[in-house]
């Protein structure tokens, strides 16, 4: 590659990494089975420890999209949470506030007040309506790879999310699908050695949704970045 390459690669990447955000409102259309392939061959060129390549998805499409929203919204409904891997035990920080300044950009969008607790839990389920998206992919692991199986994996769902930007298509990541693993493995089929780490619910982005009308900060360098030497 020559000079003027090395930047072209760099500029399309960082344009990539610039334009993917998490959607909230998708349209109905489906996406084309050829193109669902690619995406996760691309994403599977994520690194993994020792080559594991620990990633597996399951992807709906069509009725059994429209099935697997069904139960998860069941689920929601009826079932306490029990995720495989445990959640965070608290935001503290930077970390609460920049989960904090997310939270209220969304309600801000979709017209919610901020003491409005029904409105706030009605879009919060939105999460089990896959927010409308046609397709969904289940990540899973092998349970006995433990947390560094799902530390790869992350680089698998970042991968996946950045190959669908490129091909003009929205993601959001869920963590909070994972919160049923017992119904999503029966509902699957999956075995019981299969942790299920999360989901990525894709389409193609409603435009006139409101809440795609937001993007949240990032960090800045001084707090990512320590140089030393």
């Amino acid at each position: 590659m020559t000079k003027d390459d090395d930047t072209d690669a760099a500029d399309t990447l960082r344009a990539l990494l610039d334009a993917r955000y998490s959607c909230r409102g998708f349209l109905p259309r489906p996406v084309s089975e050829e193109t669902i392939r690619q995406i996760v061959r691309d994403a599977g060129r994520a690194p993994s420890w020792c080559n594991a390549q620990p990633w597996q998805v399951t992807v709906t499409r069509g009725a059994a999209t429209e099935a697997f929203r069904a139960a998860l919204i069941n689920a929601a409904q009826t079932e306490a949470p029990s995720p495989d891997m445990p959640w965070p035990v608290a935001y503290n920080g930077a970390y609460g506030a920049r989960r904090r300044e997310c939270g209220f950009q969304l309600y801000e969008a979709v017209g919610i007040e901020r003491n409005d607790r029904a409105a706030r839990a009605a879009q919060s389920m939105q999460n089990y309506h896959l927010f409308g998206a046609p397709h969904v992919a289940i990540v899973h692991a092998d349970a006995d790879l433990g947390p560094y199986a799902a530390m790869d994996t992350g680089g698998f769902v970042t991968a996946f999310c950045l190959a669908a930007t490129a091909r003009r298509l929205a993601t959001i990541a869920q963590a909070s699908v994972a919160a049923y693993p017992a119904m999503i493995r029966a509902h699957f089929d999956l075995p019981a050695s299969r942790h299920i780490l999360c989901a990525i619910s894709f389409g193609y982005a409603d435009p006139d949704h409101p809440a795609n009308g937001f993007r949240t900060s990032r960090a800045d360098m001084a707090e990512i970045y320590d140089p030393r030497g």
